[in-house]
């Protein structure tokens, strides 16, 4: 942090967390009434329905930049990028610094770094020290009290790619 200060001297410096987090829903197999001693055969559809909701979030402040995503990939990561920089006024006069974890899409050759946004990586295996981590506990329970939650989401993407 302390080097983009000397090199941004004139400009606001804030440090920022962000993290993903998979939201979804599992089929659920229900039972059927069968006459005793006969198995019946009842073709099940197994598939799974995902969303990612990532965050940026401001330990300082407390503010926070949510996105529901369809997929995380490297074409993704970057569009949240570009989406959080606006939204948070980076550029001329601000610099944000993002720390974030090791996922594959974080750490590829192909991630673009919008002007004034500095991503760091934090050590393996570490997620004790990622501020966006806690909120995680909050979604899980909000997505297994109601269903509802989880189909508002669905029909209410940020980024659609």
């Amino acid at each position: 942090m302390e080097e983009v200060k000397k090199e941004h001297s004139k400009d606001i410096v804030e440090l920022w967390g962000f993290d993903e987090h998979r939201l979804g829903l599992k089929p659920i197999l229900r039972r059927v009434w069968a006459l005793k001693g006969k198995r019946l055969k009842v073709p099940v559809h197994h598939h799974y329905q995902w969303l990612y909701l990532c965050a940026f979030v401001h330990p300082e402040s407390g503010q926070s930049h949510w996105l529901i995503l369809p997929r995380v990939d490297v074409e993704v990561f970057n569009l949240a990028l570009v989406d959080f920089a606006r939204s948070v006024g980076v550029g001329r006069g601000k610099q944000v610094m993002v720390v974030m974890d090791r996922a594959g899409w974080h750490m590829s050759h192909e991630v673009v770094e919008p002007d004034g946004v500095h991503l760091i990586p934090l050590p393996p295996y570490s997620p004790e020290l990622q501020p966006a981590e806690r909120l995680w506990r909050l979604t899980r329970e909000l997505q297994t009290r109601d269903l509802r939650i989880w189909m508002h989401w669905k029909r209410h993407r940020l980024i659609d790619v």
